[in-house]
C-alpha cells in the first residue's frame, strides 16, 4: 500500500511539474507575438483655409474614418504621423462630439467641424493614453485629428474652414 501511495505521489508531482513547464512555455509564446504596426493609408486630400481671406493654410493627406470600427479606433496604436497627414472622421449626423486618447500613442490636436465645413472648436495638445473626455464646443459632423501643435503652426481658428476630396 505504501508503494502504491508513493507511486501516486511521484506521478502527481512530476505531472504538476510538467504542467507548470508547459504553462511557462505557453506564456513565452504569447509574449513573442509580433505586434503589427498600423500604417497610414492615404484615402483623400484636405485643405484648411482661412475664413477671412480664403487663403490656403495647409494641405494634408488624410485617412478617412466613416464607419463604426474606424471611428472608434481612430489613430490608436500609431507610433507617429507625418506633419502633412491627418485623420478625418465623417459622422452620419451632426451632434456634440467627444473624443479621448485611449490607446493613442501620439499627441494630437482635435479639430471639430460643422456640417458646413467650418471649424467650431479645437482641442489642442491632447495627451497620449489619457482617457479624459475632450468635447466639442458646438455640434460637429466632421472631426480632424492632426499632430499636436499643428493648429497653432497654421494659425487655425474657429470659423476657418476645410475642403476635402476622397480617393476612390
Amino acid at each position: 500500500m505504501k508503494r502504491f501511495i508513493l507511486k501516486i505521489f511521484i506521478f502527481l508531482f512530476f505531472g504538476n511539474v510538467a504542467l507548470q513547464l508547459s504553462s511557462c512555455k505557453e506564456e513565452r509564446k504569447t509574449s513573442e507575438v509580433k505586434k503589427v504596426e498600423v500604417k497610414f493609408k492615404k484615402e483623400g486630400e484636405l485643405q484648411l483655409k482661412k475664413a477671412t481671406s480664403d487663403s490656403l493654410l495647409a494641405s494634408l493627406d488624410i485617412e478617412i474614418a466613416d464607419d463604426e470600427y474606424s471611428t472608434q479606433t481612430g489613430l490608436m496604436y500609431r507610433k507617429s504621423m507625418h506633419k502633412n497627414q491627418g485623420m478625418l472622421f465623417i459622422f452620419p449626423n451632426v451632434d456634440y462630439r467627444s473624443f479621448y486618447m485611449k490607446n493613442t500613442e501620439i499627441s494630437l490636436d482635435i479639430i471639430f467641424i460643422a456640417e458646413d465645413k467650418t471649424i467650431v472648436s479645437i482641442q489642442k495638445n491632447a495627451q497620449p493614453m489619457n482617457e479624459t473626455s475632450l468635447p466639442s464646443e458646438a455640434p460637429a459632423k466632421y472631426v480632424l485629428e492632426v499632430n499636436a501643435g499643428m493648429s497653432d503652426a497654421w494659425s487655425l481658428a474657429k470659423g476657418d474652414r476645410i475642403e476635402f476630396t476622397t480617393i476612390d
